[in-house]
């Protein structure tokens, strides 16, 4: 584990590396000043030659680092943070698994440690990288997962923070994510507005793959208006498909009726979620307003979610030469 202290007073401390498993933080750690919590999602791939991999690091220093400015704490160096991660990657590097489904998942943690109570800027801060291996994010692997999508609950809105990655944020789902399983659902499509905009699935970006209104083929996603999260695998996806030319790519809001609309019409190619945790995961069943829409994978031919998997995980895993992955 690494740690890096802050305080207003003495400036950023020498950071401490720990072997994995000796997790030790500074007593005043224990006092979390009114939510000014944050974190990073990233991994580490065991590439074919048995190198290790970081795909695009930078991209979530730039995000944590916006993030930080947003829960007023203290600016950092990105980069070199960002050496600092790669050196405890080197140090536990035999945690990083080797098969392809499996990765070594890195979570620094940024938290604001005023020893006492007041809502305001915290005066103290720590900031501490956690490593874990994981295998898959859904038990059930590449398959379609179901979604619960009820406007009575909002993850995030305008001049808030859903743009972050808050623990505020994920803390406020929980309650949602429970009553989607509690409906036979894996997941919350999260929706925003009277008109019913698709925002965010889960922990994950959306995408609709489909024909649109003037009859083109066309990937959608919703666009960053500050309340969806800027996905690095949501960059990703729009770059390259939009460097395949063979469709429109378009960042545009989405709404609950245009979907049924062209679900009734079997405009409807794919939709996908998309994030660190789980790459890339096609959608299945919509439970939205007491009916259950069905969306069609690997249909008709159609399989640009198996195609998006395989091409970022040949990137992640060093098998296709890129800048965005970056050798530890």
């Amino acid at each position: 584990m690494l740690t890096i202290e802050w305080s207003n007073s003495e400036g950023w401390q020498k950071p401490h590396i720990k072997p994995f498993g000796n997790l030790s933080l500074h007593p005043a750690s224990v006092c979390l000043h009114y939510a000014t919590e944050l974190f990073e999602g990233m991994k580490a791939y065991r590439g074919a030659d048995n190198r290790v991999h970081l795909f695009r690091p930078m991209l979530n220093m730039d995000r944590m680092a916006r993030s930080a400015e947003r829960a007023c704490l203290p600016a950092f160096d990105g980069s070199e943070l960002l050496q600092c991660i790669r050196r405890l990657i080197q140090v536990d590097q035999e945690w990083v698994p080797h098969a392809d489904s499996s990765s070594l998942y890195i979570r620094p943690t940024f938290l604001g440690t005023e020893p006492g109570l007041g809502v305001k800027k915290t005066g103290h801060a720590l900031l501490y990288v956690i490593l874990c291996p994981v295998g898959s994010y859904f038990s059930t692997g590449f398959e379609p997962v179901s979604l619960w999508a009820d406007p009575k609950h909002t993850r995030a809105w305008k001049g808030g923070t859903g743009d972050c990655k808050m623990g505020g944020n994920y803390g406020a789902s929980i309650y949602a994510q429970h009553e989607a399983a509690h409906h036979g659902c894996q997941q919350v499509l999260w929706l925003y507005g009277d008109d019913h905009q698709i925002t965010e699935v889960g922990t994950m970006n959306v995408f609709l793959y489909w024909t649109n209104e003037n009859g083109e083929a066309e990937l959608a996603t919703p666009p960053l208006d500050g309340i969806i999260l800027p996905g690095i695998t949501r960059q990703s996806i729009l770059e390259l498909t939009r460097k395949w030319g063979e469709f429109k790519v378009a960042e545009r809001y989405l709404t609950m009726g245009e979907l049924c609309r062209a679900l009734r019409e079997q405009r409807v190619k794919e939709m996908f979620g998309s994030g660190t945790a789980c790459v890339v995961c096609p959608v299945g069943r919509i439970l939205y307003q007491g009916e259950n829409l069905h969306i069609p994978f690997q249909e008709n031919n159609s399989q640009l979610a198996s195609r998006l998997v395989k091409e970022l995980a040949d990137i992640q895993h060093g098998r296709t030469p890129s800048d965005w992955s970056l050798l530890v």
